[in-house]
């Protein structure tokens, strides 16, 4: 069930920024991310306050439309990925204030690493021959949502280790065929490569209600994650075929999409 933490979605300004806080903790993420809603600060502004984010276009990925370039999969073959063995690196590389439109400031950090270890912010690392890490990603788990918060890739020895990292995200998101739903925020060139599409923001409500009627995401314990990148695609595209076989003869479940056996609803 959605929260309604910033009131009638009827009353929503028809602009992305929707609201504004002079502070945020731990608790209000979580209930904005349960409305629709994320933290964002505004420094570039002038105001140093949180802005309160809610797109008329949302990014996200269909758990089923993942697009696996064929050099995507060629790069997989080089690395291992992990869950949650190395979050404060990951946020570290997400944050480089080298990288262009920084937002990650030292509240956020430490929101995130809070909500981190209550166990809601998860991270995905991805690690090459040598035991380096060379990218990953972060972002938020909330009942059925996973709310992408950042990514990141070491540009001398991490090609497509973001988006390996990702890989690993889908697959683990999409192992119980649950109906999640992955959130990307805004969607970029970048992302859209990868399967996002941008929905309304009427319609990510509608899916953001769905995904949080299931259960918690089953992650797996950090010192038994560690695996090959290429397994992820490998289990992914393994059950993406039972699901077409189940689909061609007819068995759907209790035949509502995202909701039983099936993939998130785009």
């Amino acid at each position: 069930m959605i929260c309604e933490l910033f009131g009638d979605v009827g009353d929503w300004p028809d602009q992305d920024l929707i609201g504004f806080t002079a502070g945020l903790d731990a608790d209000l993420t979580l209930a904005a991310y349960a409305s629709g809603v994320f933290p964002m600060p505004l420094h570039e502004s002038g105001y140093e306050g949180i802005g309160w984010w809610s797109p008329m276009r949302r990014g996200i990925l269909p758990l089923s439309g993942l697009h696996v370039s064929r050099s995507l999969r060629k790069s997989l073959g080089r690395y291992t990925t992990s869950v949650d063995r190395a979050f404060a690196r990951v946020l570290d590389g997400c944050a480089d204030p080298s990288r262009p439109h920084g937002w990650i400031d030292e509240d956020i950090r430490a929101v995130y690493t809070e909500l981190h270890e209550r166990g809601r912010v998860h991270s995905v690392e991805t690690w090459d021959g040598r035991g380096r890490l060379v990218g990953g990603l972060y972002g938020v788990g909330v009942r059925g949502l996973f709310a992408g918060e950042s990514m990141f890739h070491d540009p001398q020895y991490g090609r497509d280790a973001s988006k390996t990292a990702l890989v690993r995200l889908v697959d683990e998101l999409s192992a119980d065929g649950a109906g999640r739903l992955l959130d990307m925020q805004w969607l970029t060139p970048h992302l859209a490569g990868l399967g996002g599409v941008e929905v309304p923001r009427r319609r990510y409500l509608e899916l953001l209600g769905r995904a949080l009627e299931c259960a918690d995401v089953a992650w797996p314990a950090p010192a038994t994650s560690v695996s090959r990148a290429r397994s992820a695609l490998e289990s992914y595209e393994r059950r993406a075929l039972e699901s077409s076989e189940r689909s061609a003869t007819g068995s759907h479940g209790c035949g509502v999409p995202g909701r039983c056996g099936g993939r998130a609803a785009s």
